[in-house]
């Protein structure tokens, strides 16, 4: 009986899907990351450096009684990853100084007794004088994070996680010529930021894991305006595109439930990001 008791219940600490106890637990950190990245997106400004904006992030995480789940990952002592122009992920805030027409992807996460919420969005920041910039800047946002968008849709219906990086890729392919990039994917999440399964952006000829009432999943779109190839910068950290094309990263946490799907990371549960796509996201009961 021992051996069969442990067997189980080494089963059960491995599964990828939460409780509905588990859920409610995980709305907290997703409402406090989403407060850092709206007050982030408030200071993004020419002349604003990219420690300030983690600065700023801290803030309001320590604030509201959680921590930096990014501060959790071995080597990395910040609070958000800031990352801009050619930069795509995992930029690493400093000194840098924001300039007019930047492309700024942030990334964010906070950790609330003991759960996690993980977000990014991305800015472009107003330049009067560089209006064509500005405009293809701002087109590469919006395909990135309609394309996130289209994935947490599919995930309200969607019977295996395959059909999310059909969905994503499938809304990019629509809008132009975009590279996605391969290396870095999605993920599960919940006691910690990063968690089994993949979520790829992109079709795989795999299925995938089972989307069914209890997975929490972090869709995060990382496209280019140019193409997919890219690097890690000396710092060991900042993914870099190789032929210098502009970067953009949206991302939110997204729970499945008995009842629909809830974003964890949008004040509205995602309300004003899947009504083009006819979802209504439904709150954990």
């Amino acid at each position: 009986m021992r051996a069969a008791c442990a067997c189980w219940s080494d089963v059960f600490r491995r599964s990828i899907y939460k409780s509905p106890a588990q859920l409610r637990s995980m709305v907290e950190p997703g409402l406090i990351t989403a407060a850092a990245l709206d007050e982030v997106r408030t200071l993004v400004a020419p002349g604003v450096t990219t420690a300030e904006l983690d600065a700023a992030a801290s803030r309001v995480i320590t604030g509201r009684g959680a921590e930096s789940n990014f501060q959790l990952v071995r080597g990395y002592r910040h609070t958000t990853c800031i990352s801009v122009n050619d930069q795509v992920v995992h930029g690493i805030p400093g000194e840098r100084v924001l300039q007019p027409g930047d492309i700024v992807s942030i990334d964010c996460g906070a950790q609330y007794q003991g759960w996690n919420g993980d977000s990014a969005i991305t800015i472009v920041v107003p330049d009067a004088a560089q209006p064509e910039l500005v405009a293809r800047r701002e087109e590469l946002s919006r395909v990135t994070e309609g394309s996130m968008w289209a994935g947490i849709a599919a995930m309200a219906t969607a019977s295996h996680i395959g059909q999310l990086g059909e969905a994503i890729q499938g809304y990019i392919e629509s809008q132009g010529t975009y590279g996605i990039l391969r290396e870095y994917v999605g993920h599960g999440i919940g006691r910690k930021m990063h968690e089994s399964p993949s979520v790829f952006n992109y079709r795989t000829p795999d299925a995938g894991a089972e989307i069914r009432p209890g997975l929490v999943l972090a869709i995060e779109p990382m496209v280019t305006d140019g193409g997919e190839a890219t690097f890690v910068e000396d710092d060991d950290w900042t993914v870099t595109t190789v032929d210098g094309s502009d970067g953009s990263h949206w991302e939110h946490s997204i729970a499945r439930h008995a009842d629909g799907i809830w974003v964890l990371t949008a004040a509205d549960g995602g309300a004003a990001g899947l009504a083009p796509f006819g979802v209504v996201p439904v709150p954990i009961p």
